[in-house]
């Protein structure tokens, strides 16, 4: 959104390791708030755009009961609480800012059998806003393969179409444009700015013991006939999914050293770079919270072209 002329005006985020990687990056001179569950509603800045992602946590439809013990009528507004989602309703409700931009996972659309993505877009929908919907690969812009539901609204019907979207084709972009060389092989895409000579420090190699446990669990299940198991792939590749959960033993996206030799995990800031993220992106928290952090991230140039095509659509007042 600062691509586009916005200026952040208020931050929510409970996890005191994310605090102090966004107080790294983003020095603005304002306290970063908490748990937002615990946040008034008029506590919140007046502001032109909510941005913000979401658990896909189970919405239950059988929460209204007793209003239907009751025999009054309720709407999606009632369903949507106990959830973090009704945060963002409730702010939206109360600031009615011109647009909003929020992302989940592709699977939101099908959790619960289409019931809680009803129950997002009607609560959106009753509070006035248009609502656009569109799955994005971020494989379109760097070298993973990460789909995520993208949900843009707009107070007034503006026009806003993802068909405005501009994606590169998938595939261009491989990791070796993202790995460190090794052994003083040449970067196939030298274009960062800085630590991309550095040589892998041996700690992200894997261990003989946990190798050798993540084949055993790949040939067991291969030959239950399921698809679990380890990722290995080289500088030619696209990466599986980066997740929240890599620092536990990287299996899902393995770095090959050759066919001698035990793969190793992505560092940190092969994680950064998988992400979007430029070289000069802080990173001041071990690794443990770093592979968490951007397992959880958004891919960086995917929301700045979507905030592009909301550009046209969003009141000048938001310079």
């Amino acid at each position: 959104m600062d691509t586009i002329g916005g200026r952040c005006v208020f931050t929510s985020e409970w996890d005191k390791f994310s605090k102090l990687t966004y107080e790294a990056n983003y020095r603005d001179n304002r306290q970063i708030s908490g748990d937002i569950t615990d946040i008034n509603a008029t506590d919140i800045p007046a502001h032109d755009v909510l941005c913000a992602g979401f658990p896909c946590q189970p919405f239950s439809l059988a929460g209204v009961s007793k209003k239907n013990s009751l025999g009054r009528a309720h709407g999606f507004l009632d369903k949507a609480q106990g959830t973090l989602f009704f945060d963002v309703i409730r702010i939206l409700k109360h600031h009615r800012p011109q647009a909003f931009l929020l992302e989940n996972v592709k699977n939101l659309k099908s959790h619960d059998k289409g019931k809680t993505f009803e129950v997002i877009v009607g609560s959106l929908k009753e509070l006035g806003y248009t609502v656009h919907t569109q799955i994005i690969d971020a494989q379109h812009f760097v070298p993973q393969h990460r789909q995520r539901i993208v949900l843009v609204g707009f107070i007034e019907d503006t026009g806003f179409d993802f068909k405005n979207l501009i994606l590169p084709e998938k595939g261009i972009k491989k990791l070796s444009s993202i790995l460190h060389p090794e052994d003083g092989t040449e970067q196939a895409e030298g274009h960062f700015t800085s630590g991309m000579n550095a040589v892998v420090n041996p700690k992200y190699i894997l261990s003989e013991h946990l190798w050798q446990y993540l084949q055993d669990y790949a040939a067991k299940h291969k030959a239950k006939g399921n698809g679990f198991g380890c990722s290995v792939v080289g500088p030619n590749d696209i990466s599986r999914t980066l997740s929240a959960r890599y620092h536990k033993d990287g299996s899902e996206i393995l770095i090959s050293r050759g066919n001698e030799e035990r793969p190793r995990r992505l560092t940190p800031r092969e994680c950064a770079r998988l992400m979007g993220y430029s070289d000069d992106f802080k990173i001041p928290v071990s690794d443990t919270q770093a592979y968490r952090q951007f397992g959880n991230s958004v891919a960086v140039p995917v929301f700045k072209e979507v905030a592009r095509i909301m550009a046209p659509h969003i009141s000048a007042s938001m310079g």
